[in-house]
């Protein structure tokens, strides 16, 4: 059903939204940022910052954009005088009891009040002292320090635990200028989605113990990926500094995970900086394992492959699309065994507040895309079956000891890996493999969302992606992602059509056209 639009003007610009819509977001259709601390587009608005007021012809006063919705024929003037002294004085007031510590706080350079008060305020205040009224930081939990002396009041950590977590552990103690962010003396935030408060939190008051000290703003490169933590796929951003991957936060996608991510897929990124890497292509002689090149490499792998008979592929299901789509065409027609190896937890942890968003029982993020390329599931059998082969590929899978027992009875075992503990003594190839921060591909996650990552630091020695390792070996011109997912998704119907431009930031749903039509294009 088509929504009805209404017509509102915003600093000159005539834009058409759904009825309903608040200010605030209509600002954003016409290209305008209204100033605001307290609004989050997923959290409930109470208007409690007065950042938003704007200028509507024919109120009597400002009014707050962020729960104020627009009429048909409205008029609003975001920049008027009177919009900008409000918000003018709303930043005096904030500025009265925050100290000035920015050179040693983590929110510097990603502060929204640091930025408004360059835009919106004064040079000077009227004040001639900072008033610091309470202790200096607060122990909130496993993850989370609390400032508050920085504290703005803005409340969005308090609403986020009580409306979207349904865990009210948070409140606002005390009242008017003595008010801060308490928490009861007998709970801790300890919440699995509680590291969202920081992430929500506009100032440097909430912060991260994982991150605390690690890098300036300034000093990071910000890369778009996904969560490898669960089949959720949420879409995330990779902060890097010197090559070293250093804090994984949300990004937004409204179809997938809104603007949060669980705290395990926030902490799982430290096993992307290991320093236990294969960084040249391995091939045993005489007993031992000799580094090579990758062109000897590629013809020892295709000579392997050229074998034929029965074949076993075992593989993560966290490598990409393109890695497995590449080396099920690489084995070509061969009698062939595969398997993909998923981690299942007990149980599933849900965003209360967000329908369809939990940390998944499948704690893989590609186990669907393997199955839409015919990999079993049955990771035991394809195990069982690796003793008996002529060929055995394993794609960045660890084995127990039982386990590589039995691969290691093939008739020849190829280990396409990236730590020296997937390094096989009986493989006749080991080649280094790029993980998910140092390539570009794609996941398809549980809802069978087609979903692009970026690359976001530099692969280590000689790795290089297992896509453009079996393209190698099997001598096809695929030389990029891109040309690879392509390569792919002619092997699976339900991708029949979408091209890696088409997936954009947002991804696009597998299947018929008419079941894309969510996606954003790139």
């Amino acid at each position: 059903m088509t929504p009805e639009l209404v017509s509102v003007t915003i600093d000159g610009m005539t834009v058409q939204v759904p009825k309903g819509t608040s200010i605030i977001e209509a600002a954003k259709q016409a290209g305008v940022l209204v100033p605001h601390y307290c609004y989050h587009p997923s959290l409930p608005s109470p208007a409690v910052c007065r950042m938003c007021l704007v200028e509507v012809e024919k109120a009597p006063k400002l009014m707050p954009a962020c729960v104020t919705t627009v009429a048909e024929g409205q008029v609003v003037h975001t920049d008027s005088e009177q919009a900008r002294k409000a918000r003018t004085g709303v930043l005096e007031f904030l500025l009265i009891n925050h100290p000035l510590d920015c050179p040693i706080c983590d929110q510097a350079g990603e502060c929204e009040l640091q930025d408004y008060v360059f835009q919106e305020g004064q040079a000077a205040t009227r004040y001639g002292e900072f008033a610091k009224r309470y202790n200096p930081v607060e122990d909130f939990g496993p993850d989370v320090l609390y400032v508050a002396n920085r504290c703005i009041l803005c409340t969005r950590c308090v609403r986020f635990m009580e409306d979207v977590a349904g865990a009210p552990v948070l409140n606002v103690s005390e009242r008017g200028d003595r008010a801060y962010i308490g928490i009861d003396q007998d709970q801790l935030l300890d919440h699995p989605w509680a590291g969202n408060v920081v992430d929500l939190c506009p100032v440097g008051s909430l912060i991260s113990k994982d991150f605390l000290h690690k890098a300036r703003a300034w000093d990071l490169d910000k890369t778009a990926s996904v969560c490898t933590g669960c089949s959720q796929g949420c879409n995330v951003m990779l902060d890097t500094r010197d090559n070293v991957v250093v804090r994984v936060r949300p990004r937004p996608n409204l179809d997938v995970n809104r603007h949060f991510i669980c705290d395990h897929g926030r902490m799982h990124y430290r096993w992307m900086n290991r320093g236990d890497r294969i960084e040249a292509p391995l091939v045993r002689e005489g007993g031992r394992h000799l580094a090579t090149d990758w062109e000897p490499a590629l013809v020892r792998l295709a000579q392997l492959a050229a074998r034929g008979g029965n074949t076993v592929i075992l593989a993560s299901g966290s490598a990409s699309f393109e890695s497995l789509a590449q080396l099920r065409a690489l084995v070509g027609k061969a009698t062939l065994t595969t398997g993909v190896q998923l981690l299942l937890a007990d149980d599933e942890q849900p965003l209360p507040g967000v329908p369809g968003l939990a940390l998944r029982h499948e704690r893989a993020a590609n186990g669907t895309g393997a199955r839409l390329l015919g990999y079993g599931e049955d990771w035991n059998a394809a195990v069982k079956a690796a003793s008996g082969a002529n060929l055995v590929l394993l794609l960045d899978v660890t084995l127990t000891d039982a386990e590589a027992a039995l691969v290691s009875g093939a008739g020849a075992v190829v280990v396409l890996g990236t730590t020296l503990a997937q390094a096989l003594p009986a493989a006749e190839l080991v080649l280094p493999v790029t993980n998910v921060a140092e390539e570009s591909g794609t996941f398809i996650n549980r809802d069978q969302r087609v979903q692009r990552y970026r690359q976001a630091r530099t692969a280590p020695g000689m790795a290089r992606p297992a896509w453009w390792i079996a393209a190698g070996a099997a001598g096809t011109d695929i030389g990029t992602a891109a040309e690879a997912f392509a390569a792919g998704a002619a092997m699976v119907p339900a991708l029949a059509g979408l091209t890696y431009a088409d997936l954009g930031l947002n991804g696009r749903l597998a299947g018929p056209p008419s079941r894309r039509a969510d996606g954003v294009p790139a």
